[in-house]
């Protein structure tokens, strides 16, 4: 076996052992250049993205601002009466019943009903019991005494009527009614009782 040289060479059993860099690591100035992977480069700082933060805020700002004021709005146009309404409260009464009793077109009393209360099914169901209660009769005619103001407070008002149904054989029958009735854009029946 042969004795490697006083001092040993590089990467031999007595010489100085020979190490790679590490990865990343940056050789000595002045040393040789080092061998192996490139160096990573380092990271850049972050970006301050507060900009884009700012952005993000105020946009969803101004959804929920135009969301919430689309709402409003729907909310508050769903309760507005559609038409004029009647000029006084016992005009939308006399309209309402005519629609009702006279012409049994729940389409028409609906127009003299405030949105609050104006459910299309129960004004046709109220239509429909007037014609079946008038057909079980013999010429069958209704008419009503003026209606008439017994309150009024501000957009509020109270009207009465009696209704009364006279029938081909001399048959009367006669029924009190009471109205509440509302001024928005116009007057409007809100409740019969």
């Amino acid at each position: 076996m042969t004795q490697p040289p006083i001092g040993g060479a590089a990467g031999s059993p007595g010489g100085p052992a020979h190490q790679e860099p590490t990865a990343g690591a940056t050789p000595a100035p002045g040393g040789p250049p080092a061998t192996g992977y490139p160096p990573y480069p380092q990271p850049a700082a972050p970006k301050k993205r507060r900009g884009l933060l700012i952005a993000s805020i105020v946009l969803a700002a101004a959804v929920l601002l135009c969301g919430g004021g689309g709402t409003a709005a729907f909310l508050t146009l769903r309760q507005a009466e559609d038409g004029q309404g009647a000029k006084e409260p016992t005009v939308a009464v006399d309209g309402f019943l005519t629609a009702v009793y006279k012409d049994r077109d729940a389409r028409a009393a609906a127009t003299f009903v405030c949105s609050a209360s104006r459910d299309d099914k129960k004004i046709a169901a109220k239509v429909a019991e007037v014609r079946k209660y008038a057909g079980q009769y013999q010429n069958a005619r209704f008419r009503w005494t003026t209606p008439k103001v017994d309150n009024q407070t501000g957009d509020r008002a109270t009207v009465s009527t009696r209704v009364t149904m006279t029938t081909a054989d001399e048959k009367m029958a006669d029924q009190e009614l009471r109205f509440t009735v509302v001024r928005k854009t116009g007057w409007w029946v809100c409740e019969v009782a």
